[in-house]
């Protein structure tokens, strides 16, 4: 399971259970990974087929 996926589970359990502060947190930081990740795999697919 990705490391994002898992960040997004946790914050969205979090604020289903009320800990709306860690939850929008754990949210945040599990977008950020997410696009970061899909970022570097578009830049990486880039590279790869200049070759």
């Amino acid at each position: 399971m990705p490391s994002w996926l898992l960040i997004l589970l946790i914050g969205v359990v979090l604020i289903i259970l009320g800990f709306s502060g860690v939850g929008s947190f754990l949210l945040w930081i599990g977008i950020a990974v997410l696009v970061v990740s899909l970022v570097l795999a578009l830049v990486g697919r880039g590279k790869s087929s200049r070759i």
